[in-house]
């Protein structure tokens, strides 16, 4: 075999084991994740059940009428729901609740009503005001008969009187699992051709440079008359081009799955908060609690709005390699027109800019992408800033680099989050309202750094407050 032939076929084997391996480890962990993300969705229901029991309790005791009436009018409905590859036409949620003894006073079963069902770990955990959940086998010996429920506190004048507790059989969810498995082998067939080609390519280019050296001595040696091979820019670009393409094969279709999951995961909880207003709105409440609700809706279909956005904005950041044109920015004025566009977001919470801003301190880059960076680090310490604080921004400067430093006085990081900070979808809940963000924005800045091959961390000052430094290199 060839020297070129050993190459492609050892590239060809490192990337398709690697490859393999991947898919496997992937395809392995899908029902653990699937589990996840049932149990996430479970807790929602719970804790809504939770919340409606509550509202019918009389003298102590939870009232079971309404969802005496509503389950089974639940369960009449005919609907064809196509869900990607699978299709549900029946509601298989189990609920049922407990008084505070652990005594089941309803079962949408009908089947334990009046049993003791604080032996199960959902509702002993749950009366002991602790998370309970569990995963129990209607059939002992059958593992498809598997039911994972979650229970929540119906809470009564600050008391636990009772437990809801909402089960989902894990059967429900197994045509999902079974087409993300084929879809992933599917995806892995054709990035593992892609990687044969690209190998291919590589072993190519990668074997012409030495092919054309040893003709190159071999001219030499004969003594015949020979300019030195051309091979160094054509040949490194080459490499370059099908590095690239392999890179994008690769990782193409882990990076769309990733976002997909991660904004579905995102999206659970405004989508089940509108669900729950939607359902209590239909029992056409009082006009004070059918604004609150109204209000709810309008409020989660905006951060779904907002988080889109803003994920489609980095998604696309995220895709670029490098900067098309770049140009010379100095640093003072652009912080400057950055402070002024964020005045009226400060002027609201009466928060102040102290400033030191040295002139003739120029950086390369992108003017609209830097300003992007700067007023997402200004608007998070203005937002964790306490009311009438002050910002604080300086530039520091070494022999290559420029620190833009942006101190607020707020409560800083916590120590569990200093390592999360820029994770996408990761935020901590503002003071002033408790609310978190899209959890986009540091992810936003920090790509932004790095196309401008600078840094960008977030830690605590000494003296108290949180610091974000933007490390951006000197223009030369």
């Amino acid at each position: 075999m060839s020297a070129r032939g050993r190459i492609f076929l050892g590239l060809a084997l490192v990337f398709l084991l690697g490859l393999g391996w991947s898919v496997l480890r992937i395809i392995e962990d899908l029902e653990h994740r699937y589990r996840e993300s049932a149990e996430e969705l479970l807790v929602d229901t719970a804790q809504l059940v939770a919340a409606l029991a509550a509202i019918d309790i009389r003298e102590g005791r939870i009232q079971t009428d309404r969802l005496r009436l509503a389950i089974p009018s639940l369960r009449l409905q005919r609907f064809e729901a196509r869900i990607f590859e699978a299709v549900k036409r029946d509601v298989n949620l189990r609920i049922y609740l407990t008084d505070a003894a652990g005594i089941v006073v309803y079962d949408s079963q009908g089947l334990h009503e009046g049993e003791d069902f604080k032996h199960w770990r959902d509702v002993r955990l749950t009366l002991q005001g602790q998370y309970g959940a569990r995963t129990s086998r209607d059939v002992p010996e059958d593992a498809a008969s598997s039911v994972m429920y979650v229970a929540a506190p119906v809470v009564w004048n600050g008391a636990i009187v009772g437990v809801a507790s909402v089960g989902k059989p894990t059967s429900s969810y197994l045509p999902f699992i079974e087409a993300a498995r084929r879809d992933i082998l599917a995806g892995g067939a054709s990035a593992g051709l892609a990687v044969v080609l690209s190998g291919m390519a590589v072993a190519i280019w990668m074997v012409r440079p030495f092919g054309l050296v040893t003709e190159y001595l071999r001219l030499f040696r004969n003594r015949e008359r020979t300019g030195l091979p051309r091979l160094g820019r054509s040949a490194l670009g080459m490499l370059g081009a099908a590095y690239d393409e392999m890179r994008d094969a690769l990782a193409g279709r882990d990076y769309v799955g990733e976002y997909v999951q991660a904004l579905t995961h995102e999206l659970k909880s405004p989508l089940s908060a509108i669900r729950g207003a939607a359902e209590i709105l239909a029992e056409d409440p009082p006009p004070e609690r059918r604004a609150r609700f109204l209000a709810n809706i309008q409020a989660e279909s905006a951060r779904i709005q907002n988080l889109v956005e803003r994920l489609l904005e980095l998604a696309g950041l995220e895709k670029r390699r490098r900067l098309a044109e770049l140009a010379r920015i100095e640093l003072a004025p652009l912080i400057h027109d950055t402070l002024d566009s964020l005045a009226p977001i400060a002027a609201g919470r009466r928060v102040g800019f102290r400033h030191d801003l040295p002139d003739a301190r120029p950086v390369n880059g992108d003017r609209f992408l830097l300003q992007r960076a700067l007023a997402n680090l200004l608007q998070n310490a203005v937002e964790f800033s306490p009311e009438a604080g002050v910002v604080e921004v300086s530039i520091q400067g070494s022999q290559r680099h420029y620190e833009i430093h942006i101190r607020d006085q707020g409560p800083g990081v916590p120590d569990f989050a200093e390592k999360r900070v820029f994770e996408r979808f990761y935020s901590l809940p503002r003071p002033a309202t408790g609310r978190k963000s899209t959890g986009l924005g540091l992810s936003f800045v920090r790509e932004i750094a790095d196309l401008h091959h600078g840094a960008v961390e977030l830690r605590n000052h000494p003296d108290g407050g949180a610091l974000a430094v933007l490390k951006l290199p000197r223009a030369r």
